[in-house]
């Protein structure tokens, strides 16, 4: 079974629990690092905890936020991650192809359900491609 970590703030919550039911019923194992209700949190709480999560096991996450800014400034101060914000399908196939992005960051004021499932799906579908992009995305991280 395939796995991906997801987290939200409040401003997350709604499209994050609609995002969380259609990647079960396509056989996704979701571990949900929460929130868990719309009420008022820190993004970095939520963020961090993802991040971690995909750094130990390499598997894909989602993180979502009114702008995304917030989970994706936060996600990236972990070496190991590579977030991504995007707001297009076609966006989010590049953050995959040419960035090796393993945090799929949506910005929940921003983006449709719809957007937001077909950005999720092919983001989680698509590969890295190396070759040209292999150096590039080797010198992103600071350590």
């Amino acid at each position: 079974m395939k796995s991906v970590h997801i987290g939200c703030d409040h401003a997350g919550y709604q499209l994050k629990e609609a995002l969380k039911k259609s990647l079960e019923a396509m056989d996704y194992e979701v571990k949900d690092h929460g929130t868990m209700t719309s009420d008022s949190v820190d993004y970095p709480d939520y963020a961090h905890s993802v991040a971690l999560a995909v750094e130990e096991t390499s598997q894909p996450g989602i993180l979502i936020c009114g702008s995304a800014n917030g989970v994706a400034m936060s996600a990236n101060k972990h070496a190991g991650i590579r977030a991504a914000i995007c707001w297009l399908d076609e966006i989010s196939k590049l953050a995959r192809q040419h960035n090796n992005a393993n945090i799929l960051c949506i910005p929940a004021r921003f983006v449709d359900e719809s957007l937001a499932m077909q950005m999720t799906v092919t983001f989680l579908g698509t590969e890295f491609e190396g070759g040209r992009h292999q150096n590039r995305v080797e010198k992103i991280a600071c350590v």
